[in-house]
């Protein structure tokens, strides 16, 4: 987990955060040119993380790897299609549903 002040990073919500600084490493992908490749994260676009390492980058589509991300020491898997939208879109929506999900619980009154 990553903590400083009001912002936390973690298992649980790093798909509503911003992944960019973040260490990564492809675990699996269509090309295997692109298997076990890590780095940290410098770009990210709609369909595509960009990894540097060593001073030279790639960039692999999410869609098609599995990429192990690391939070705080903390080593998560995350499927590259959960991760397929624009950064900022990406962001909005996992919050929006969090709240929804809030919503939905209290009107049924579990929470």
């Amino acid at each position: 987990m990553i903590k400083t002040g009001h912002y936390c990073i973690s298992a649980e919500n790093l798909l509503g955060h911003e992944l960019i600084g973040l260490e990564a490493r492809v675990l699996a992908s269509s090309d295997r040119g692109r298997a076990g490749f890590g780095g940290r994260i410098v770009d990210e676009t709609r369909n595509v993380l960009v990894l540097e390492s060593r001073g030279r980058e790639k960039r692999v589509p999410k869609n098609e790897a599995l990429f192990l991300v690391e939070v705080g020491g903390e080593a998560v898997e995350v499927d590259g299609k959960r991760l397929v939208a624009r950064p900022e879109d990406r962001v909005k929506l996992f919050f929006r549903k969090k709240e929804f999900r809030k919503k939905e619980f209290r009107e049924k009154g579990m929470g």
